[in-house]
């Protein structure tokens, strides 16, 4: 009877152990998950969150992300788009007395260089009332992110921005 007992004991041990081994497991897709959505890839949170989900069907913060993921998928890629243009820095950046469009081009081609073409901003200008043609830029400026250039460039020509998926939208205001 004590070996039945032992046994059982052994068991039920074993198979406690193995549930902390999946809920650390689902636990682990989880933050992975968070880390995807952090880095604008919502088919890699998606796909982390549901391995979460398979691992342990409770886990609320997997199943909440999980939803949101679908929802806001374009949102959170534009959100990696919008923090590429903060992490990349231009050495120096000077105007005087170019269009938006020019200063636009600029900022493009100062950061291709500056990531040796690894980034290649599409800036898209919409004006459709051509608010922006008598608009006149100048600036000098050393060692600042690209989105505090955008800051700048959007002050002087009364211009906001939306960040799309593939694409940083220029708005006249």
């Amino acid at each position: 009877m004590k070996t039945l007992i032992a046994l059982v004991v052994i068991a039920c041990a074993s198979s406690m152990a193995f549930a902390d081994t999946d809920l650390q497991k689902a636990e682990a897709y989880y933050r992975q998950g968070l880390l995807a959505e952090k880095a604008g890839d919502p088919a890699k949170a998606s796909a982390a969150y549901n391995a979460a989900l398979q691992l342990n069907p409770q886990h609320a913060d997997a199943r909440y992300h999980a939803g949101q993921v679908k929802i806001n998928a374009g949102s959170i890629k534009a959100g990696a788009m919008e923090a590429k243009l903060g992490a990349v820095k231009i050495p120096v950046y000077q105007l005087e007395d170019a269009t938006v469009s020019e200063a636009i081009t600029a900022l493009g081609q100062a950061m291709e260089k500056e990531t040796g073409g690894e980034i290649a901003p599409n800036f898209i200008i919409e004006d459709p009332k051509n608010r922006l043609a008598d608009t006149r830029i100048s600036m000098q400026l050393k060692n600042v992110p690209v989105k505090a250039i955008l800051d700048y460039i959007h002050s002087q020509a009364n211009t906001k921005a939306r960040y799309d998926e593939h694409a940083v939208v220029i708005l006249a205001r």
